[in-house]
């Protein structure tokens, strides 16, 4: 019998809940860790669409990347939306685990897993753990020469479509070599990018007045990204691990709602 207690010390040895920032809220957020665990669900956000998709297919625990509850409660009664995802989740015999920022910046973890979808080689955190670390925020790294536009449509083309789709802050035929990525929202990273060997940097939720900014010193171009999305790319990778590394103990399920806020755009 494979337990939930397997389960998570395995994942918490790949992204350890140490490594989260001081902000988050990492971990088993609902489940007993002696309870039998035949089936994982992952998702990147745990809405209550994606707690009854996971309770109507018999998953046993649901793996996200975005917390639950980020801060305090003092109820988790099913009388707000989170509540509701909980009531759902915890009557459905369904467990819950979070890995946010410790997934993050881990080897196999989000930032990796997107630049590999995106075609990147050679890759090297934008800002590692330690120094010489494989391991840290973001990653940088290179694709075959290009132009910004058909790196653009690479892009699109790589990550699920949502309403948001690609934004691209250059020129459409400026050469494009050295790529930089992070995902989720990543424009605390733009002042270390300025001046930095970088062609373009492919990231989330980039704000007007912070990306104008950084376009006046005439580094990298921008793309922006759905949050959803670029996050997205690391299921199927954290998924392979786990049934590389359990077999047939367990079956496993990659969420393909999209969970994206935004849903249609004029």
């Amino acid at each position: 019998m494979l337990t939930l207690g397997e389960v998570v010390n395995l994942l918490h040895e790949w992204y350890p809940t140490d490594t989260a920032m001081d902000f988050d809220a990492v971990g088993l957020v609902a489940g007993a860790p002696d309870a039998e665990v035949g089936r994982v669900m992952f998702a990147v956000d745990p809405t209550i669409e994606v707690a009854r998709e996971a309770v109507e297919w018999g998953a046993d625990l649901l793996v996200v990347h975005h917390p639950l509850h980020l801060t305090p409660v003092s109820s988790v009664a099913a009388i707000t939306p989170k509540g509701r995802t909980l009531h759902v989740l915890t009557s459905g015999g369904c467990a819950l685990l979070t890995a946010h920022t410790n997934a993050d910046q881990a080897l196999s973890g989000v930032s990796e897993s997107m630049a590999y979808a995106l075609g990147l080689r050679d890759l090297a955190p934008l800002r590692p753990s330690a120094p010489g670390s494989a391991t840290g925020v973001g990653r940088v790294g290179t694709v075959e020469e290009t132009t910004l536009g058909a790196f653009a449509a690479q892009v699109a083309e790589a990550l699920p479509t949502t309403a948001h789709g690609v934004r691209v802050a250059g020129e459409s035929d400026r050469p494009v070599r050295r790529v930089a990525v992070c995902g989720g929202a990543g424009d605390f990273l733009l002042d270390e990018l300025v001046g930095a060997d970088v062609d373009v940097f492919v990231t989330s939720d980039l704000r007007h007045h912070r990306a104008g900014e950084f376009l006046e010193h005439g580094g990298a171009a921008l793309v922006d990204v759905a949050h959803w999305a670029a996050e997205w790319t690391w299921l199927p990778v954290v998924e392979g691990r786990l049934r590389d590394a359990l077999g047939d103990r367990v079956e496993t399920r990659v969420s393909t709602q999209c969970t994206d806020p935004w849903t249609f755009r004029h």
